[in-house]
């Protein structure tokens, strides 16, 4: 008569080689893979020793506001006050006719807000968004003579005859209107 449980024992060579797989991803584990340490527990005083978060007092003058008591109270303008970053070289000049337009159903398709890019500028609000039919989608312009540093992402198109022209979007009609044609030299800064 056979013991069923005798069937079940792993023979030496495998538990050898299974605690040899164990130890090496252990090892892969502990070397590549630390343990993250949390920011309460990685601040100490002068002595190194670990402090309690909830043992340091607060300064006086901050108060306690429930999490439920704050509200965004409008995002676009914390965007708008972002600090902007060093002027960037320009890869290629050229010179284009330059237009204007805006969110018209007259001037666009049936969405007049969303871009070719699937982007909605009524929502972006910024004037940062032009059209442009030999420039890739995502790549950044500037205009100096017109606009100085400001920075502007191609995220539509313009009908196919105008494969030479930039249209840059505006918030308001009128502005659009008073912008005309001109011609500009554009600096790509990214492609």
């Amino acid at each position: 008569m056979t013991d069923s449980h005798s069937s079940r024992i792993i023979p030496l060579k495998q538990a050898k080689k299974i605690f040899l797989i164990l130890v090496i991803i252990f090892s892969f584990e502990v070397f590549f893979f630390p343990m993250p340490t949390l920011a309460a527990e990685a601040v100490g005083s002068d002595n190194g020793s670990v402090v309690d978060p909830g043992s340091v007092p607060a300064p006086d003058n901050i108060q306690s506001v429930p999490a439920a008591a704050i509200q965004v109270q409008d995002q676009t303008a914390a965007v708008n006050h972002l600090p902007q970053s060093a002027p960037k070289n320009p890869i290629k000049t050229s010179i284009h006719l330059l237009t204007a337009y805006n969110s018209d159903v007259g001037q666009t398709d049936d969405s007049p807000c969303i871009t070719a890019t699937g982007f909605n500028v009524c929502e972006h609000v910024i004037e940062d968004t032009v059209a442009a039919n030999f420039l890739p989608f995502g790549a950044k312009i500037r205009i100096p003579s017109l606009f100085g540093d400001k920075i502007f992402t191609v995220r539509d198109r313009m009908n196919v005859r105008y494969s030479d022209r930039v249209d840059i979007w505006m918030k308001n009609r009128a502005d659009a209107l008073k912008f005309g044609v001109r011609l500009a030299k554009i600096e790509i800064i990214e492609p």
